[in-house]
């Protein structure tokens, strides 16, 4: 039966208590340990029921008990302690950002398909979404002016539960937005702020819906209103889904509709970072914008547009790329481009890398490079897989001059240490640790009693335990267990056993069951009287991924064996309360991925400010990380041709340290119980990778490295209505014209073939730029030694130098080589556009090489 009419019944709290809504709907209690000690003396039961929710636990809790809180002294004095240091925390305009050197203010707006900021807002999926949620918070305690864009999801993701087979089934569950921390946007005359976006014969509306995380505002696009047909209204029902069609329309109203969201909310960017390429439409649409405000043509308003655009790359392999088919982007797509001012082909072109291909698809990663300034990996060793990945987009360009740099991820340590360790560094090492990334601060983690740091971790793994019982239960209770099969699950796991914990999205690349590959091997690790081991694993595969589910399965049959199964658990619905825990407790984090596959990986940075040791294949951020006094590598980087052997090396490998170097060193202790040399290595990592791996360092480059340089950028780009832009496009279009008509004609160097440490060679080279002036190019030596493939590696670049007009149309240039190696070296010459505006040196694409037949004369 459908209401006549709605309305929204707010909890009736008592004037005393009413400070405590501000904190209900701000996301900062997600990391205040203080604010949920809070929510949970309300009601702690139902603070564990609401899942952490406390605008859901205030309005399910009775009236009596928030009466009878209003009553008590002890809690109304710590709710207005709270409350005091929230509205100072939001009011304080002193900040790292506010003593920076800016090139000048402006609004930073952050694009994710996902945010992970608490469990009780399920609108993330895993490790992308969690570093936008953690790149959010960092934003708010450093008082970057950044907003968050989004989508605010019906179903969220999936809640994952396992039949009697092992196999993963799905629910999705409704998200009752009226009992979550988000609020709707409203007009001044308090009707909904709404946008539409346009789709094929019709118009789509979303309304915006905004999240309060610190200072930081987060605005969540809905499609799920009356406006909008049945069909439509279910665009932003579910993260991720498989459906290409469906995909397309989340990111149009991701990019598209986000841009038109923060102009209807009067908010005009000065860069937006596309936290990768799901909202990479929004450059786009600030092109039509930058068009109809300073009346420009598509190349000049893309200029502007650029000049103040980043992109983020997650991904590692081509299929984590969104790509769709032409007739896709036709079919939504024509009429845009053709208010573009562009062509079918000219639109399609943004989206591929070799435009001439009528059947490659439209890759939204390639539309995110070419709307970009800036693109980066996030690690160094992805960095490396990226310039390889997207290489092919500029053509000509050696690999490692591919201008994709990296930002390696970092993690927000007050939302996943426990209250235990954060007390401790607060006595050791202030109260402002998780803003300081300065390494002498945290080199006074020696400072802290061995006896302390282990007693603390001790307890953590022991909550854990308890918390893995309980869910274990719950489990089985859902399956109908019999009373003496739950009595059994109430005695599964150690308290005091070395404690291993793998939790992750479930994919095969991730390999979760490396660990299996000699099941007799394990069982008799975990099995050992002496010296015993246990095992908490945790994950969710893609509703559409079998060959994942498939290793869920073996996982789950594996721990049905009655010889391991209180010593191997799988827990249920992976979500952020679940990896809290983990990460928290337990005394190893394992991770075994393909190498090169893993782009980054944060849930072992959190470990790591836990005081848990990382063992991993050097991938990701362990291959930077990674250092013997830390933890322990899995193999040395080796990468092999066949799958199978990888796996068994790396198997036996994993096998040989647990043996042989994790379970010895964790039972190694003294007379008071202590494994010192454990102890030993969990100081060793937090004094190496928690100022590293901080997501405050992470975003401090971010501002320092990227943002404050597009605002910079932006600025030049857009005053003076936009004269700047236009001159460049111009510039642009000139030199395309000419380039057809650039060559080398010859190259000459001196005549010896052998050289000597510190001998100088001379290089001279006589270039042909139809009509283009000497300022429009840079000519430059590539120089190296060389491989035994004939190629040049880690070539060095020498600018040569214009020294007057030749005879004809042939204009030289001379540089000089000096060799400070050894061995077999190369040189050859290039011509590459030069223009004092250029993002960089390859931002056209162009580049001239020499090669046969030019004239080279020794």
């Amino acid at each position: 039966m459908k209401p006549i009419r709605s309305l929204e019944v707010l909890p009736n709290l008592p004037p005393e208590l009413e400070c405590i809504r501000e904190l209900a709907y701000n996301l900062r209690f997600s990391w205040d340990h203080e604010t949920v000690n809070l929510f949970r003396r309300l009601d702690k039961d139902l603070w564990e029921s609401s899942g952490h929710n406390p605008v859901l636990l205030l309005g399910l809790i009775s009236q009596e008990k928030l009466d009878e809180a209003a009553k008590d002294e002890g809690f109304r004095i710590h709710l207005d302690r709270l409350c005091d240091r929230f509205r100072q925390y939001m009011r304080s305009e002193s900040s790292w950002y506010s003593h920076q050197n800016k090139p000048r203010q402006g609004v930073i707006a952050y694009f994710s398909a996902e945010f992970g900021l608490s469990e009780s807002l399920p609108i993330y999926s895993g490790g992308l979404g969690v570093l936008a949620g953690d790149h959010v918070k960092a934003a708010s305690e450093l008082g970057i002016p950044l907003v968050g864009v989004g989508i605010v999801y019906q179903e969220g993701y999936f809640r994952q539960y396992l039949n009697a087979d092992g196999w993963q089934q799905e629910r999705y569950p409704l998200n009752d937005f009226y009992n979550l921390p988000i609020v709707p946007c409203k007009e001044k005359d308090g009707s909904p702020v709404t946008i539409s976006v346009d789709f094929p014969g019709r118009k789509v509306y979303a309304r915006i819906w905004k999240v309060q995380v610190g200072r930081v505002p987060l605005y969540l696009l809905d499609t799920n209103i009356p406006q909008n047909s049945p069909k439509d209204q279910e665009i932003t029902d579910a993260l991720y889904h498989g459906d290409s069609e469906l995909r397309m329309q989340q990111e149009m109203i991701l990019g598209l509709g986000g841009m038109r969201a923060l102009q209807a909310l009067g908010i005009e960017p000065a860069v937006c970072h596309m936290n990768e390429g799901h909202s990479a439409f929004l450059g786009l649409e600030r092109i039509r914008m930058f068009m109809d405000q300073y009346k420009l043509n598509f190349a000049q308003a893309r200029e502007v547009a650029a000049s103040g655009q980043v992109f983020t790359t997650h991904t590692a392999v081509p299929a984590g790329i969104d790509k769709f088919t032409p007739e896709l982007v036709d079919r939504y797509f024509l009429d845009y481009s053709h208010a573009l001012g562009l062509s079918r082909e000219q639109f399609l072109a943004l989206g591929r890398t070799t435009t001439g291909d009528a059947l490659e698809p439209f890759s939204m990663a390639t539309l995110a490079i070419n709307m970009s300034s800036k693109i980066n990996a996030v690690s160094k060793l992805h960095g490396v897989v990226s310039r390889k990945l997207f290489g092919a987009q500029w053509k000509g360009v050696p690999e490692d001059e591919v201008p994709i740099t990296h930002i390696t991820n970092g993690v927000h340590p007050r939302t996943w240490i426990s209250e235990e360790i954060c007390e401790l560094f607060e006595r050791y090492l202030g109260p402002k640790w998780s803003e300081d990334i300065d390494p002498q601060i945290w080199k006074r983690v020696e400072e802290i009693p061995d006896e302390e740091l282990w007693r603390i971790h001790e307890r953590r793994r022991q909550r854990l335990v308890t918390f893995a019982r309980g869910r274990l239960r719950k489990q089985m209770q859902a399956k109908g267990a019999l009373p003496s099969e739950l009595k059994d699950y109430s005695e599964v796991l150690d308290p005091e056993a070395l404690t291993i914990g793998f939790a992750r999205r479930m994919a095969t690349y991730k390999r979760s069951t490396l660990l299996l590959s000699d099941p007799e091997r394990l069982a008799s690790i975990l099995n050992n009287k002496e010296r015993p081991v246990q095992i908490i694993i945790a994950g969710k595969a893609h509703p559409e991924d079998k060959p994942a589910k498939g290793l869920i399965r073996e996982l789950i049959h594996f721990s049905r064996r009655a010889d391991v199964k209180r010593r191997f658990v799988f827990i249920e619905d992976y979500d952020m309360n679940v990896a809290r825990w983990m990460v928290q407790g337990v005394d190893v984090w394992l991770n075994t991925p393909r190498r090169f596959l893993e782009a980054s990986g944060t849930s072992g940075m959190k470990v790591a400010f836990n005081g848990g040791i990382n063992v991993s294949i050097l991938d990701g951020w362990w291959d930077e990380a990674y250092e013997p006094q830390l933890g322990w590598a899995i193999g040395s980087g080796e990468v092999y041709d066949d799958n199978d052997y990888q796996d068994k090396v790396e198997s036996q490998a994993l096998y040989d340290l647990l043996e042989k170097e994790i379970v010895p060193t964790y039972y190694d202790r003294d007379r008071d119980n202590r494994p010192r040399n454990w102890v030993a290595r969990m100081k060793a990592e937090l004094i190496a990778l928690c100022p590293q791996f901080s997501i405050n360092r992470m975003v401090r480059e971010y501002a320092t490295e990227v943002y404050f340089p597009l605002f910079t950028r932006q600025k030049l780009f857009i005053e003076k209505d936009a004269q700047r832009a236009k001159e460049m496009a111009a510039w642009k279009q000139e030199l395309q014209r000419a380039w057809s008509g650039v060559s080398i004609d010859s190259v000459e160097a001196g005549s010896p073939e052998q050289l000597q440490v510190g001998d100088e060679l001379k290089v001279t080279a006589l270039v042909q730029l139809n009509a283009l002036k000497t300022d429009d190019v840079s000519v430059q030596i590539y120089h190296g030694q060389i491989d035994s493939y004939g190629d040049i590696t880690d070539g060095e670049v020498i600018p040569m130098k214009f020294t007057g007009y030749g005879k004809g149309t042939l204009t030289p240039y001379e540089g000089t080589i000096k060799y400070f190696k050894s061995g077999r070296h190369g040189f050859t010459v290039r011509v590459l556009p030069h223009h004092a505006d250029l993002s960089s040196p390859f931002e056209t694409g162009l580049v001239h090489w020499a090669a046969e037949p030019v004239n080279v004369r020794a």
